[in-house]
């Protein structure tokens, strides 16, 4: 206890709350003046996949035997209602004669659309003659800034050409030419650019809504401020200490990343401020010295922060046990961010409090009764002073009728959870894209015009070993093929024959996914067939369909390692800090049933409410971890104060006292963390609404159900043993029987 009042001193003493706050300026100078930010080291095109990965092999494949085969092709969707014109072909043969002589940048071929007569051109045309597709190819190392140049080269020579921009025209327009870029070059500048743009909104958003919560609970603008300026700081250091780990390539950060992690920046570190301020708030009303106050709120808050903190960082670590890419680059921004909160939390905090104290919360000033009394008499007025019952009628409610809150809160979990068992998953990131952008409309114009498939082919190669066109009539045979092209030769092994083919569905599609191991099973066992040895080591599976198999099959091999980890993590953590087997298990199983519930809630308003046919396949494992990590929080933060107060008190008193003393806190901070994962509900991508849904339903249940109801209620029922094998069940029944003696 001295060694925590001890740094209690040492972070808000009387001299050293201005050095710490000193540390904080210099620290955030310092690193922001030598190290570059976060933001100028993100990477886009960062692989997802590991190198060993089927769709990765059969790339490396296509790229060494197939001119062009491991290019990126961007699909340009020229389309007029009523047809097109001649004069609209010309342009275009235009267009690519200019492109094949001078290319774009990052540009890697072109069809040679330009030499092709008017007549072979027109064979290309949709059926009603008013749609052409043409492709123009970008090399595969370029990332999304440089494709985004070389489009944007390419929409500025197309509007010079036509003289109007078509790609500004609109697609149902009877007398403009429209053009839209949409295929993997299309669909990766518009999903970068989706976050980009997101970025200052996502920012702007949560930091307004923190502030308007923070005001309407509280009605303290110093106060509000506070958390804020704890945030800011810790963002000050966190930024340009990844942006040094991304730039010495130590790690990797993608636009993702830095979203996700200002908005858990902001809801968690607003959390940990408010343990902290919430407990100082209630000491100044016991305490004359503002600085007795804030010591002992620092002993009494310190050790569950940090556990907290501790918990939440570890879980977002287990994250690097992940081989899918996007998972992995997850782990390292979003731990080192919390932690470094934390140590906000537990030395700038304080320091701001230490400075400000009292007036923190001005114009609502606590003070004891004493010196309210004290106030009042030297304004010639009467104090109304009262001290206020620290239980709260939730607190005696769990107390009296254990089994009815028990019972109630489980059916109503229960129920909630049950939906889980519903929900529907997709990998088709066309879905997550608003109707109205860009490579959507081209896409969708594809599809109604043409084969969804062509928007982007599935290519499969084989090593026929001399068999001529080994496979070609057993794909055109496929019922889920729409067209198969003429076999190609490998350039260096000629054995070595591709087919492109075009599926009959949308290429990025659940259904079509799962043709993947079919296709590859036709391929192996026509081999095989064909007396070719060990076919199963010779066909390889390319395009996007191929990788959203292989991302859906990794994503699935991460969950199943991540979530019993962090399970394991948080329970062993929580043996540690609790030293109670059955309050371990009991605190885990509600965090689990609560995650449960809020993907069955979550679906219930993403499927029914918004009509969602399904969900993001990575959105469970980013809510598990969240929610099972940060719901913890509360339950530690509350457990805390009753694990104190049960040294000095029955154990239900201290139940009744504990949950409402944590009452106001907790609910605060839940509601701002519930707000700031639902500011990314405001974002136009699906993958973000439907995180933010989950993740913020997920921790209304905990705030104001897990917490409130069910962990003390269960606590009640268990009575003593709730705290097996703690060595301080001598002191609640010590207690039982001082207060029988007292009675008597």
């Amino acid at each position: 206890m001295q060694q925590e009042s001890g740094f209690g001193r040492f972070v808000a003493g009387k001299r050293s709350k201005w050095i710490t706050l000193a540390v904080w300026i210099i620290i955030v100078g310092v690193l922001s003046a030598l190290w570059p930010m976060v933001n100028k080291e993100v990477q886009n095109n960062a692989a997802n996949l590991e190198e060993n990965t089927p769709s990765v092999q059969a790339e490396k494949v296509a790229a060494e035997q197939f001119s062009g085969g491991s290019s990126v092709p961007a699909l340009l969707v020229w389309h007029r209602e009523g047809g097109l014109k001649d004069e609209d072909l010309q342009h275009v043969q235009k267009l690519y004669a200019e492109w094949s002589s001078t290319p774009l940048p990052y540009q890697d071929s072109v069809p040679p659309f330009d030499k092709m007569p008017a007549q072979a051109l027109k064979k290309q045309l949709s059926e009603d003659q008013s749609t052409f597709v043409t492709p123009v190819l970008f090399k595969n190392d370029a990332d999304s800034d440089q494709l985004k140049e070389g489009v944007v080269q390419l929409k500025e020579q197309a509007s010079k050409e036509f003289g109007a921009d078509p790609f500004a025209a609109k697609q149902n327009s009877t007398s403009e030419l429209s053009a839209r870029v949409t295929g993997p070059v299309g669909i990766s500048i518009d999903a970068v650019g989706l976050f980009k743009n997101a970025d200052f909104k996502l920012l702007m958003g949560t930091v307004i809504l923190v502030l308007v919560i923070l005001l309407l609970i509280y009605r303290s603008p110093i106060l509000a401020l506070i958390p804020l300026i704890a945030v800011g700081f810790a963002y000050g250091a966190i930024s340009p200490l990844l942006g040094l780990m991304a730039s010495k390539g130590w790690i990797t950060v993608d636009s993702q990343a830095v979203s996700i992690m200002t908005v858990l920046l902001f809801g968690a570190g607003t959390d940990y401020c408010l343990f902290l301020i919430s407990h100082f708030r209630h000491l100044l009303k016991e305490e004359e010295s503002k600085g007795k106050a804030l010591l002992r709120a620092i002993t009494e808050t310190s050790g569950a922060i940090a556990m907290s903190g501790f918990t939440v960082v570890l879980s977002l670590l287990a994250l690097m046990l992940a081989k899918y890419g996007a998972y992995h680059r997850f782990a390292i921004p979003f731990s080192v961010s919390i932690l470094v909160m934390v140590i906000a939390s537990l030395t700038l905090v304080p320091a701001l409090l230490a400075i400000f104290g009292r007036v923190s919360f001005y114009p609502f000033i606590p003070r004891t009764p004493e010196m309210e009394e004290e106030r009042a008499r030297s304004k010639g007025k009467t104090a109304h002073t009262h001290r206020r019952k620290k239980e709260s009628f939730i607190g005696r409610l769990v107390v009296t009728k254990p089994w009815m809150i028990v019972i109630v809160t489980l059916v109503v979990l229960g129920g909630l959870a049950s939906f889980s068992s519903q929900v529907k998953f997709t990998y088709d990131i066309m879905s997550s894209f608003p109707k109205d952008m860009e490579s959507r409309e081209g896409y969708d114009m594809i599809g109604k015009q043409f084969s969804p498939g062509e928007l982007a082919p599935v290519k499969v190669m084989v090593d026929s070993e001399g068999q001529p066109d080994v496979l070609g009539k057993a794909l055109t045979g496929l019922p889920y093929v729409e067209k198969a092209g003429q076999q190609v030769q490998g350039e260096k092994n000629a054995n070595i024959l591709a087919y492109d083919i075009e599926l009959k569905m949308n290429p990025y599609s659940s259904e079509a996914i799962d043709l993947i191991p079919e296709l590859r099973s036709t391929a192996v066992q026509t081999l095989k067939d064909a007396g070719v040895t060990s076919p199963e080591d010779k066909v390889w599976i390319s395009g996007q369909t191929a990788e959203q198999y292989d991302t859906r099959e990794t994503g699935d091999r991460d969950t199943m390692v991540i979530i019993p980890v962090v399970i394991g993590m948080i329970t062993l953590l929580l043996l540690v800090y609790l030293r109670s087997i059955t309050a371990t298990i009991y605190l885990i199983l509600t965090v689990i049933l609560s995650y449960f519930s809020a993907l069955g809630l979550g679906w219930i308003i993403i499927h029914y409410g918004l009509g969602a046919d399904a969900i993001q396949g990575a959105i469970p494992l980013y809510s598990f971890v969240f929610l099972v990590a940060l719901g913890e929080d509360y339950n530690i933060f509350m457990i805390s104060s009753i694990w104190k107060k049960r040294k000095v008190m029955p154990l239900k008193q201290a139940i009744k006292e504990g949950v409402g003393e944590t009452s106001s806190v907790i609910t605060s901070a839940g509601l701002i963390l519930a707000g700031t994962f639902a500011v990314l509900a405001s974002l136009p991508i699906q993958v973000l609404v439907q995180f933010g849904i989950i993740t913020a339903v997920g921790v209304l249940l905990d705030t104001f159900i897990v917490r409130p109801f069910l962990v003390p209620a269960v606590t009640t029922l268990l009575g003593r043993f709730a705290f097996w094998p703690s060595k301080h069940v001598e002191v609640e029944e010590k207690a039982a029987r001082t207060e029988a003696r007292i009675e008597l």
